[in-house]
């Protein structure tokens, strides 16, 4: 039986509030286009590059870039390793609400 405090189950890396719009954003789908996901959580693209490229580091979320004719088009989808994080940090909250962190 774990010791750990409620909240130190909580994934940093998704507990952001822009990265938590982001990764749950992309659990619903295949994947997401940078314009679609930045107009969606109403975001600059500074700030969602900013956060998408943690979110890349920590291994969660693939960042692909194409070309779609002329224009340049970059695709974000989570990796198998961001969904299971995800459900993780789902799951904690879950527990918390019930009344425990097992």
């Amino acid at each position: 039986m774990s010791h750990e405090a409620p909240h130190e189950k909580i994934d940093e890396v998704i507990h952001q509030r822009v990265r938590l719009g982001i990764v749950s954003s992309l659990a619903a789908v295949e994947g997401l286009e940078f314009t679609e996901l930045r107009a969606l959580l109403g975001l600059t693209d500074g700030n969602l590059s900013t956060h998408a490229r943690v979110l890349e580091e920590a291994g969660y979320v693939e960042i692909e870039k194409s070309f779609k004719g002329r224009k340049p088009q970059t695709v974000l989808r989570l990796t198998a390793a961001g969904r299971e994080a995800f459900t993780r940090y789902v799951d904690t909250l879950e527990r918390m609400l019930r009344g425990g962190v097992r």
